[in-house]
């Protein structure tokens, strides 16, 4: 290739645009280090800087980001704010990556936000974030489209659903376990099959099939039942949905 040549090769060549990125968190610790390595990598645009859900969803209008990069608990919620702004995004702005960052392996708040899809989508705890070439790695991973999963998260998650394999609750249909629900509550049969609207006679054999599938074996009902609501809250309280 002569001279000229290379040179027409290195014109036609389009230029890369940073991955313009939208940061929200609250902490102004965690904020100043996502800033400090965000504004230094060739990479990445920063465009606009949150301390809440509320400024979050105003910079996402504004700015149109490819990248959206959010805690997950913040005002004015303080509950699942990033997750809900990442689950709107997938109806007005499908093509919009998100970053989701958590103080914790939240198992309940990955699913919520991989339900419906995993791509443009990735979840790291914020312990990742002192890792600066990780962090602009699942930028560019949700930019086009893929997804990043932080392996304690997976870990967390194979975890769950073992424990959800093994659990003795796993045997009852859904219709048993609605029921055994309101038996916990301390609902009487026949206030049960009033609120499920079923037969007294259809709540007795739902029972006796929980007691079985439980191995409750015979003794007083009340024992029984008791016992029954127990294995329920245990298990129920560190249930994982899959």
């Amino acid at each position: 290739m002569d001279t000229a040549t290379a040179r027409s090769a290195m014109v036609e060549q389009p230029e890369v645009r940073p991955i313009r990125v939208v940061i929200a968190e609250d902490s102004y610790l965690i904020r100043e280090v996502l800033t400090t390595a965000l504004r230094g990598s060739d990479a990445v645009e920063l465009v606009a800087i949150c301390c809440n859900g509320k400024e979050l969803r105003t910079a996402i209008e504004n700015w149109h980001p490819d990248v959206v990069m959010t805690d997950i608990r913040m005002p004015p919620s303080r509950t699942d704010e990033g997750i809900r702004v990442a689950a709107d995004l997938r109806e007005t702005a499908p093509e919009t990556g998100v970053v989701v960052l958590s103080q914790y392996a939240e198992p309940s708040y990955a699913l919520a936000l991989l339900e419906k899809g995993t791509g443009g989508r990735a979840y790291l705890l914020k312990e990742r974030i002192s890792n600066k070439e990780e962090l602009i790695g699942a930028i560019r991973a949700v930019a086009q489209g893929g997804s990043v999963i932080d392996p304690m998260i997976v870990d967390v998650l194979i975890d769950a659903r073992s424990r959800a394999a093994n659990s003795r609750l796993s045997q009852l249909t859904p219709r048993e376990r609605e029921l055994l629900a309101e038996i916990a509550t301390g609902k009487s049969n026949s206030a049960i099959a009033e609120s499920l609207f079923l037969t007294k006679r259809a709540v007795e054999k739902h029972i006796n099939s929980i007691f079985s599938k439980l191995d409750l074996p015979e003794t007083e009902d009340v024992s029984r039942r008791v016992k029954a609501t127990l294995i329920f809250l245990s298990e129920e309280e560190n249930d994982v949905p899959f």
